[in-house]
């Protein structure tokens, strides 16, 4: 519940002053709310019920400060599509401070697209009102999903122009994460050389996201394999439910293990390992089928920061153990996928599973890529045919005949469980509902140029509920037409 008392703390901008470069949001025209999601402002205890929606966009729009706040942008460095940048940091947000949830978690409450800070780089520091209505959707649909993810506390339209390839509307989001520590917060100051202040880092990361360790004397080494095990969680859940993050750069892999940053995202259709949808990945770096060995390219730049920690007597003492667990992450990560995946197919996770599903689930994958079956759709429906219902698989396929053998061999595993508790089990990791790519597109459309909110708070609502069906809703679960998918392309909105 909210309190009268909350009051943000600043403890980034206290402990890590090298860091923090202090900063004011931009003033704005007129602030309007589009969105505000109440039950993580309850999560978070803030003071909110007696704000109407106008004291609620000047807030979230940083015209009106929350109690304690002091905002100011953070500093980071990135390798971005493998080429590394000595400096990036925040160049359209904001950290206000930090608040305690419920459960006496510390989460970052930030704004983006609060204009420029020191380190915009020639940048107008705003957002418009697409992108900023994308993350809020996106982000939501994976918190949904079961997905560690930054999360959307509100979307404000500015009232502000902003341009890009033409003008559109400007709107600034209210971001709430565990932290906003990255990779390239560490690479920062290590490429300086200042490996005080990237100690200082590590310190306050560890004290945020694995206390645990913080007496450890062996704590910088068992950090880095707190962060690759996060890392692997994270990757194989994006992989198991289809989803491409399109822009892995070190400056967006966060050191708490969620998702942050849904710029040129999205969620796969028709099963296909070489998706890629960000217009800005011409080399395919990001594909879908690249994720896993992108996420420990990163992990090692990570590790590069963090040798004269783990020894600073003799770094090169510490490249063993940190290239040890650099050579489990993918190890880590594979038993991770294989588990979810036989999950996902109704099959034995544990350490039981025989080699002969292995092979179903391999064939199965290959089934969904040679028939460009959608991959949402495809694992949904063996709900049904678990009970002997396959009507609804084998229309996904141009000829049903393609999927008889594999599914008699399926249907003979599953069988030594009961038919309904299979169902039950597939219900509840395969989602009905996930972002399609044309449906989101449409919503962000009307908000962006009509003015109408409405496509994207329906859409919105059935996502928050990903593994029920909801009646009237099938659209909702339909893939886009194939000619669309074909052209489609993702953008930074930057």
């Amino acid at each position: 519940m909210s309190s009268p008392s909350f009051r943000l703390t600043r403890s980034f901008a206290e402990r890590l002053p090298a860091y923090f470069v202090a900063g004011e949001p931009m003033l704005v025209r007129s602030p309007r709310l589009l969105q505000f999601n109440a039950r993580l402002a309850e999560e978070l205890g803030l003071p909110v019920e007696e704000m109407d929606p106008d004291r609620l966009a000047r807030v979230f729009s940083g015209q009106e400060m929350l109690p304690g706040a002091h905002p100011g942008a953070q500093a980071y460095a990135g390798h971005q599509f493998g080429h590394f940048v000595p400096q990036l940091g925040d160049g359209r947000a904001l950290l206000l401070g930090e608040a305690v949830d419920g459960d006496g978690r510390s989460r970052d409450i930030a704004l983006k697209g609060s204009g420029r800070t020191r380190f915009s780089r020639g940048g107008d520091g705003k957002a418009a009102i697409g992108p900023v209505l994308r993350e809020y959707l996106v982000g939501e649909a994976m918190h949904a999903l079961g997905i560690p993810t930054t999360r959307a506390l509100a979307a404000v339209a500015t009232g502000e122009t902003v341009m890009r390839s033409e003008p559109l509307p400007g709107a600034m989001l209210t971001r709430v994460a565990a932290s906003h520590l990255r990779v390239g917060s560490f690479e920062y100051y290590a490429a300086q050389g200042k490996f005080e202040h990237v100690a200082e880092l590590a310190d306050f990361a560890i004290a945020r996201h694995d206390p645990e360790l913080a007496k450890e004397e062996d704590r910088y080494l068992r950090f880095f394999q707190a962060v690759a095990d996060r890392q692997a969680k994270l990757v194989a859940q994006w992989m198991l439910t289809g989803f491409i993050h399109g822009v892995m750069n070190t400056d967006n892999m966060t050191i708490s293990g969620e998702t942050i940053d849904y710029g040129p995202c999205a969620f796969m259709e028709a099963y296909n390992p070489d998706a890629v949808f960000s217009s800005i990945d011409t080399m395919g770096r990001y594909a879908y089928r690249n994720q896993p060995k992108i996420a420990a390219w990163n992990l090692a730049r990570l590790a590069e920061t963090l040798l004269r920690l783990m020894d600073p007597e003799d770094p090169q003492r510490a490249v063993e153990p940190a290239t040890k667990v650099l050579e489990e992450f993918l190890p880590r990560y594979e038993d991770l996928y294989r588990a979810g995946l036989r999950k996902k197919l109704g099959l034995n996770p544990g350490p039981d599973s025989d080699q002969e599903e292995d092979v179903l689930a391999s064939e199965w994958l290959e089934l969904l890529r040679t028939n460009q079956i959608d991959y949402t759709l495809a694992f949904r429906s063996l709900t049904d045919a678990a009970q002997d219902n396959s009507a609804a698989l084998e229309q996904l396929f141009s000829a049903p005949g393609e999927i008889q053998s594999w599914l008699e061999r399926w249907r003979s595993r599953v069988s030594r469980q009961p038919a309904a508790e299979v169902a039950e089990s597939l219900r509840a990791v395969n989602p009905v509902y996930v972002p399609r790519n044309h449906l989101v597109e449409e919503a962000l459309h009307a908000a962006s140029n009509a003015d109408d909110l409405a496509p994207f708070e329906r859409l919105l609502k059935v996502l928050e509920r990903p593994f029920e069906e909801q009646p009237g809703c099938d659209h909702y679960a339909k893939p886009a037409p194939r000619e669309f998918t074909a052209t489609y392309e993702t953008f930074c909105g930057t």
